[in-house]
C-alpha cells in the first residue's frame, strides 16, 4: 500500500523533521509538548485530513483557520469534539475515520505554532524524475481489445492507486500506483493518455493502451499538490502539463511526454484587497478552449492566471481578479465563460476566457462547491450552470448563455433544497436528470443518499446509495456517467477504520433510476473519469 506524506516527502530530500512539523521548540508552559515521534504523526494526519481546507500554514481557506490562538480559546475538549463529530457547515466527522488518540494528537497539534516547509526547484523535482516507458518505446496501436474510450479512470483515494475499470463489462482492469489522495485526473487530447496529481505532490502520466495501463513517467512537483492540466490549442496540443502546488505555492509546467519539468512559477502576492498572501495556493487547473493559455486559479489571492503557454521563455500572466477563495470550476457548452467557486465568499465567478477578463460574480448560497460542474438547458432559462454548496443543503442554478439569453447570464434561474451539504453534481447532454450528493453532511442518514432532479420539472428524487454501518464511515459521493449516457456511477466512499477495502461504485439506470449492479473491494473510490465524456467535453460540465 503506497503512502507518502508532506513530512516523509521532505525526509526523502534530506530535509530535517523541524521543516515539516510545526511548532518544535516553540511550546509555552500551557502549549501541547509532543515528542518528534508525536509530531510526525500529528503532521501527517493534518496533511491526510486537514490541509486541503484549512491550509497547510494553518491560515484557512475553504475551513477557518487553525491557529494557536484560536485554537487555544476553543479549549482541547472542544477542538477533540469538533474533529471528532464534524459540523453541518461542511466538516465531515472524523470519529469513525480516526481513533481517540488520534483526534487527541490533532487537537494538540493545532495548537502549536505552524512552521514553513521549504521551497521546492526545478533541480529538487528533477531528482525525483523518473521516465518509466521511454516515449519511443510506447505502444502504436492498444495492447488490448477493451472498449478503452468506455474505461473509467477511478481515484482510490487513500490506496493512492488509480482504478482503471471498464464501463461495459464493469471489470476492474488494473490498479496503477500513483499519488495519495488523487484530486483528480486530466486527459490528453485523443484520451490515451492521464494525468494524475496526487496531494503529495506526485505527477504521474497513464498510459490506457498498454495491456495492462501503466505509469509511464512521474515527477514530484511539490509537497502537497491539487491539481493537473494539459495544453490542448493548436501546434502544442498535447505537448505541455501543468502541476500546481499547495506547498510550494507555486505551478511547473512539464513536458507532456517525459514529464521532465520545464518552467516553474511562484504564486504568492497580493490578494483582491491588496493583503499579502505567502500562502497563495493553486486550486484548479484547465487548458483553456480556444487559445494556447492555463487558467491557473490562485485560491487565497482570489485571481485567476491566464499563463499563455505559446512561449514558455517569455511567459505571459494576466491576472483577473475575481474573489477568494477561488476552488474548483467549468467551463459553458461553448467554451469560452469559465465559471468557478470563490466559496469562502459564497461566490460563483464567471470569465470570459478570449477577452480575459471578469463577466460577473454571483452570490449562490453559503461556500459553493460545483466539482466538474454541470451545464444543462432549463425550460424557463435557457443554458444554465450550477452548483451544490459545502455550507447549506441548496443547490443553485444560473444562466450562463450571455448572448442567447442575455437577461438570464450570471443570474440566479432557481435553487432547489436538499437534506444536506454537498461535494458534487453532474449531468449529460443525453440525460434528463441532474444528481447531487450530499457528501459532505456528517450523518450517515443524509450522507449516503444523493438527490436526481428532473431537468423539466425540477423534481427532486431521493436515493439510498448505501446502508453501510457508521462505523464503516462509508459516504456516496461523486458521479460520472458512461459514454452512452445511460448510466450513472455513484462511488461508496467507506472512510472508517479497517474498512477502507469496504468501498463501491454503484451502477445506476439514468432513465429509471435503479439499481443495475455494484463493483465491490474497491478502496476508498472518490472521483470517476468517464474517457469519453472527458474527450468530448473538453473539460466543461
Amino acid at each position: 500500500m503506497y503512502r507518502t506524506t508532506l513530512s516523509t516527502g521532505l525526509l526523502a530530500l534530506g530535509l530535517p523533521m523541524a521543516l515539516a512539523v510545526g511548532g518544535m521548540g516553540t511550546a509555552a508552559a500551557d502549549t501541547p509538548d509532543l515528542t518528534e515521534d508525536q509530531l510526525e504523526r500529528a503532521s501527517q494526519l493534518y496533511f491526510e485530513r486537514c490541509a486541503g481546507c484549512h491550509g497547510t500554514l494553518r491560515g484557512g481557506a475553504t475551513g477557518p483557520d487553525l491557529l494557536p490562538d484560536n485554537m487555544k480559546e476553543l479549549g482541547q475538549r472542544r477542538l477533540e469534539r469538533i474533529i471528532a463529530l464534524g459540523t453541518e457547515g461542511g466538516m465531515n466527522n472524523f470519529d469513525g475515520i480516526l481513533d481517540e488518540d488520534e483526534i487527541t494528537l490533532l487537537a494538540d497539534y493545532i495548537q502549536l505554532e505552524p512552521t514553513d516547509p521549504p521551497e521546492m526547484s526545478i533541480e529538487d523535482m528533477k531528482e525525483r524524475w523518473e521516465v518509466f516507458v521511454e516515449p519511443e518505446d510506447l505502444p502504436d496501436a492498444p495492447q488490448h481489445d477493451r472498449n478503452w474510450e468506455n474505461f473509467f479512470v477511478t481515484i482510490l483515494r487513500d490506496a493512492g492507486k488509480m482504478g482503471i475499470i471498464d464501463g461495459d463489462t464493469k471489470e476492474v482492469v488494473t490498479e496503477v500506483e500513483t499519488g495519495y489522495a488523487v484530486h483528480v485526473s486530466k486527459t490528453s487530447s485523443d484520451g490515451r493518455f492521464w494525468y494524475t496529481m496526487g496531494r503529495d505532490g506526485r505527477l504521474s502520466k497513464i498510459d490506457l493502451w498498454m495491456d495492462p495501463p501503466q505509469v509511464t513517467a512521474e515527477v514530484f512537483i511539490a509537497y502537497d499538490a491539487r491539481d493537473v492540466a494539459v495544453s490542448k490549442h493548436g501546434e502544442w496540443q498535447d505537448k505541455y502539463v501543468i502541476g500546481g502546488g499547495y506547498w510550494p505555492p507555486h505551478f511547473v509546467i512539464t513536458d507532456a511526454e517525459t514529464m521532465e519539468p520545464l518552467k516553474v512559477v511562484r504564486t504568492g502576492g497580493y490578494n483582491t484587497k491588496g493583503e499579502y498572501q505567502h500562502e497563495a495556493r493553486v486550486a484548479a487547473l484547465y487548458n483553456t478552449p480556444g487559445v494556447p493559455s492555463f487558467l491557473v486559479n490562485v485560491k487565497e489571492s482570489g485571481q485567476i492566471w491566464q499563463v499563455d503557454y505559446s512561449d514558455l521563455d517569455n511567459l505571459r500572466v494576466e491576472m483577473i481578479e475575481s474573489a477568494e477563495y477561488l476552488h474548483d470550476g467549468f467551463f459553458d457548452p461553448t467554451g469560452r465563460y469559465f465559471q468557478i467557486a470563490a466559496n469562502f465568499s459564497h461566490k460563483m465567478a464567471f470569465m470570459d476566457a478570449k477577452e480575459r477578463k471578469l463577466v460577473g460574480l454571483l452570490n449562490t448560497g453559503d461556500i459553493p462547491h460545483p466539482g466538474p460542474g454541470a451545464n444543462w438547458d432549463d425550460p424557463e432559462c435557457g443554458p444554465v450552470a450550477g452548483t451544490v454548496h459545502l455550507g447549506e443543503g441548496l443547490m443553485t442554478a444560473w444562466g450562463n448563455d450571455p448572448e442567447g439569453h442575455p437577461d438570464q447570464a450570471w443570474e440566479i434561474c432557481f435553487s432547489v433544497e436538499t437534506d444536506g451539504p454537498g461535494f458534487f453534481l453532474r449531468t449529460h447532454p443525453e440525460s434528463d436528470n441532474v444528481w447531487m450528493d450530499q457528501a459532505a453532511h456528517p450523518e450517515t442518514d443524509v450522507h449516503q443518499v444523493i438527490w436526481v432532479m428532473d431537468k423539466e420539472t425540477r423534481e427532486m428524487t431521493p436515493i439510498q446509495v448505501t446502508d453501510k454501518p457508521r462505523e464503516q464511515d462509508a459516504v456516496a459521493i461523486h458521479m460520472e456517467y458512461n459514454k452512452d449516457g445511460d448510466e450513472v456511477w455513484v462511488s461508496v466512499w467507506a472512510r472508517g477504520r479497517g474498512y477502507l477495502e469496504e468501498g463501491e461504485i454503484v451502477v445506476y439506470d439514468d432513465e429509471t433510476l435503479e439499481e443495475k449492479e455494484r463493483i465491490t473491494g474497491l478502496e476508498t473510490p472518490t472521483g470517476k473519469f468517464n474517457v469519453y465524456n472527458r474527450i468530448n467535453k473538453h473539460e466543461r460540465g
